[in-house]
Formats: structure tokens, C-alpha cells, sequence
């Protein structure tokens, strides 16, 4: 016998420890459950994968009305050069 390794004996005594505490269908309904969320989790990931590959369109943004294309940096100098109260510069 090896000191520090898990036999046999030693797995049947907690397997049977276990069955003791809770009971064969207890036991069952715990495994029933915890195969449940396996599933669910496997579906869950193959409907990601799923939507993932579907393609999307992309949005095309357009300017608003009345927008003339300068740019920003333009537009913010003449902004500001037309606050009163502020000074230009």
C-alpha cells in the first residue's frame, strides 16, 4: 500500500459517504441538472457562432442636410471667430 495515493477503498468509502448524505435521487437531480446547463451552454455557443458569421450590412452615414463637406477644423476656426465675446487668434 502507498502512502499518499487514492485507492479503491478509498473512492468507495466517499462514493458511498456521498450516497448517504444525499440520497440516490438527490444525486440523480443534481447530475440531471448539471447536464442541463451543458446543453444550454452548448447552445447557447453554437447560436453565437451562429449570428457571428451571418453577414451584416454596413450603415452607410451620411451628412446632414446643408452640410457643405469642409472640414471640421474649418468650421470650428469660423465658429469661434464668430462668438461674440471671444477674441480670434
Amino acid at each position: 500500500m502507498v502512502m499518499g495515493g487514492i485507492g479503491i477503498w478509498q473512492i468507495l468509502i466517499v462514493a458511498l459517504v456521498v450516497l448517504v448524505l444525499f440520497g440516490r435521487g438527490r444525486i440523480s437531480e443534481m447530475m440531471g441538472d448539471f447536464g442541463k446547463g451543458i446543453s444550454s451552454f452548448k447552445k447557447g455557443m453554437s447560436e453565437e457562432e451562429a449570428s457571428s458569421a451571418a453577414p451584416t450590412a454596413k450603415a452607410r452615414i451620411e451628412p446632414p442636410a446643408g452640410e457643405t463637406g469642409e472640414p471640421v477644423e474649418a468650421k470650428a476656426a469660423e465658429t469661434s471667430a464668430e462668438t461674440p465675446g471671444r477674441k480670434a487668434g
